[in-house]
């Protein structure tokens, strides 16, 4: 017998949920083989199995929260045969011609009845085609009978009942900690509107480094971004108790979403004196890893510093929530064509507003404005094509 234990999923990480599992008991298990899913607050992982053999038993079950080397499972590597596979998943019912998608069809008897009222012809045509069920329209005509207009209006309103949904496990662990955040830290928040015309330079240059990797209007911003944080030290820290630890590394964490699963923030771990290259190739390793589902607990943790890129082609601003323990998150709004007055000349220019949400307990709007104002400074001097 082999037991199956949680193994160590990263620094710091000292316990995870177990989110589903791939076998069920009896079940022939290959070694390496994903058995379950594990959950922690950084990252969703895929376990394998340790040995080859049959799966005797599941000691934590799924939505179960169990410590690094506790005992999950347990493998019988002297057994080769799985268990009867489970039946298989019975038909769908064939839907009713005509039904609408995302309606479940009605069928209705010729001399079906609501509240003692009998359903003319039309009526029951129009709401089996419209998958409304007759009890749950109220009928307007003499004695409460249903009319032709009452059906109308019933299907084009659809149902109105409420549907309960349950929050994925992402979700309600994002929602969690940014609970939690802004709970805790009295959040304030500053935005500027600055000159975008590097990335009309960077157009005429070509979107991607020396080495074909692309480079984002979030790269470039983040550039100036960590460049920034060396002049203004307090934002790049962390608060303990009544002290602030100043943190030498700038570790950048980069927001990204997740559909229908909340969000993760990978960390470009010391990103301070990256060229845009080699910020652009290591945003890049991330993005890839996170679209495999490869990323670790490790790339996400540690971060000092959080960029939240624009969410649309059309978002102005956005407003991040500080992430703790760090004390600062940058928002980018969408890079945009606007009229500019460029000596007594109207022209056309690239405009895009910048965002700081901070921690009122260590800075003020005053010293967020003068940051984001020298992040334009380097935005605007950045050397695209010798860091390219």
């Amino acid at each position: 017998m082999v037991d199956v234990t949680l193994p160590s999923l990263g620094e710091s990480v000292t316990e995870g949920t177990i989110t589903q599992w791939f076998k069920r008991v009896g079940d022939l298990v290959a070694r390496d083989e994903p058995l379950f899913e594990v959950s922690t607050d950084k990252v969703d992982s895929e376990m394998p199995s340790p040995a080859a053999g049959v799966l005797t038993e599941i000691v934590a079950g799924e939505g179960d929260t169990v410590m690094t080397g506790s005992r999950v499972a347990v493998i019988d590597e002297t057994q080769t045969a799985a268990a009867t596979p489970p039946p298989a998943a019975p038909a769908p019912a064939p839907a009713t011609e005509g039904a609408p998608t995302g309606r479940a069809p009605v069928t209705l008897r010729p001399d079906e009845a609501v509240g003692g009222v009998v359903l003319s012809p039309v009526v029951r045509r129009i709401l089996a085609d419209g998958g409304v069920t007759p009890s749950s329209v109220v009928g307007t005509g003499p004695g409460g009978t249903i009319t032709r207009r009452d059906a109308e209006r019933a299907v084009a309103q659809g149902p109105t009942e409420a549907a309960s949904v349950a929050l994925s496990h992402g979700q309600r662990r994002m929602g969690q900690h940014l609970t939690f955040s802004a709970q805790v830290c009295p959040q304030g928040f500053v935005a500027l509107e600055v000159d975008g015309s590097v990335f009309a330079r960077l157009d005429t240059l070509g979107r991607t480094t020396r080495e074909g990797v692309a480079v984002s209007d979030e790269t470039v911003v983040a550039l100036a971004a960590v460049r920034a944080l060396g002049e203004f030290e307090f934002l790049n820290a962390s608060l303990e108790g009544d002290r602030l630890v100043l943190h030498r590394s700038v570790n950048l964490g980069l927001v990204r979403p997740l559909a229908d699963e909340g969000m993760l923030v990978p960390v470009v771990h010391a990103a301070a004196g990256l060229t845009l290259r080699a910020l652009a190739r290591r945003v890049a390793d991330l993005d890839a890893r996170l679209a495999a589902r490869e990323l670790t607990a490790d790339d996400l943790m540690g971060g000092t510093f959080t960029v939240a890129a624009a969410p649309s082609p059309h978002a102005l601003l956005t407003q991040p929530i500080v992430i703790q323990p760090e004390v600062a998150a940058l928002s980018i709004g969408a890079v945009r064509e606007v009229p500019v007055v460029v000596e007594g000349t109207l022209a056309v220019g690239r405009r895009l507003v910048l965002g700081l949400s901070f921690d009122h307990r260590v800075c003020e709007s005053t010293a967020a404005a003068r940051y984001l104002e020298r992040v334009a400074e380097l935005l605007g001097g950045l050397d695209v094509e010798g860091e390219r």
